[in-house]
């Protein structure tokens, strides 16, 4: 099993597990500008969306939500914000929070063929965007969310990850192409982005509570490495405490507070995650259990039906008719803001 310290490089191992199989698809855009006053958002269509700063800088605005406090985020241009759900929030040109979120001003214009030239500090502010919704295929994707920070972040000035300010350039030459449909390939390349953003989270200090913040602590960390990469063996709560070298109430207790969930839980949306891929691969139902630690294919299917609402022959089926299929872009023409 994995026991050395989780360092940059296991973390991005722990980032690669989460992103493998995970089905991501953004299914609308909206690209232009807003100037002056104004305060647009996302929110209330109950789906997950994203911001992409293309080009000046403003300001979002997330409202409280459960444990989750009220935060204000400065956004620059090659900066990226995914709410992985439908939380109240707003942009605005001001680091003011507006006194309610759901209010929506301004504009949004069309974006100009090329980008605003420098400016002088008395300017008006002004915003570049492409926004839109995305959405994960399946209940498990779902629940794999939970382990995420929300919303994530993305830095273009970060310099961690070259691929990201790629994808970024290339977003950028797409949302400027002449025409009134936005191209089609913004959708992939925010999915890309999505992904390259995950990436730029594991390293993030400011991590929320959850198992995103669990997987950052020495002891837990290699614990959740040592289970995505063990996920057959027998992890009982007793021998996870002693991987921790904590007693078994201090170990539950912890791990709760600071995951949001019983470590249990956590072995079984693993061991669901890994036997999804591994009926994706073709292997038989009875290997798929027996890798994933379960003796008796129906415990196994109980389990997996528990977890991701539908039964694993039924999920082998769907996901040969998904790879038999071509990909396709969705469009709905409704404004966003």
């Amino acid at each position: 099993m994995l026991r050395e310290v989780l360092g940059a490089n296991e973390a991005d191992r722990v980032a690669d597990w989460l992103l493998a199989g995970l089905e991501l698809k953004s299914t609308l855009f909206h690209v232009g500008e807003y100037c002056g006053v104004y305060q647009a958002s996302t929110g209330g269509h109950q789906r997950a969306s994203f911001h992409v700063v293309l080009d000046g800088g403003c300001y979002l605005h997330v409202g409280a939500d459960g444990d989750r406090e009220a935060s204000t985020t400065e956004l620059r241009a090659g900066d990226a914000v995914f709410l992985l759900s439908d939380v109240p929030h707003a942009l605005s040109p001001s680091a003011t929070p507006p006194a309610d979120l759901s209010v929506r001003t301004g504009t949004m214009t069309p974006l100009p063929s090329a980008p605003h030239p420098s400016t002088s500090p008395t300017a008006q502010p002004f915003v570049a965007l492409a926004c839109g919704f995305f959405e994960f295929r399946t209940d498990l994707d779902t629940l794999v969310l939970g382990l995420l920070p929300n919303p994530i972040v993305a830095r273009r000035a970060s310099g961690r990850l070259d691929g990201m300010t790629q994808v970024f350039a290339l977003i950028q030459a797409e949302a400027r192409r002449p025409g009134e449909t936005p191209s089609p390939l913004l959708a992939r390349l925010t999915d890309l982005l999505f992904y390259y953003a995950l990436r730029e989270a594991v390293h993030a200090e400011d991590v929320a509570p959850g198992m995103w913040r669990l997987m950052r602590r020495d002891a837990f960390g290699r614990l959740a490495a040592a289970i995505i990469e063990s996920p057959g063996e027998r992890w009982t709560t007793d021998s996870m405490a002693e991987f921790v070298n904590m007693s078994r109430a201090r170990f539950c207790k912890q791990f709760t507070e600071v995951g949001g969930q019983p470590p249990a839980h956590f072995v079984t949306l693993v061991r669901m995650k890994t036997a999804a891929a591994l009926l994706r691969a073709g292997v038989s139902l009875p290997d798929a259990a027996e890798q994933v630690g379960y003796q008796s294919e129906s415990a196994f299917a109980q389990a997996f039906k528990r977890v991701t609402g539908i039964q694993p022959g039924a999920w082998r089926r769907q996901a040969v008719n998904a790879s038999a299929q071509p990909a396709a872009t969705a469009s709905v023409a409704y404004p966003l803001h």
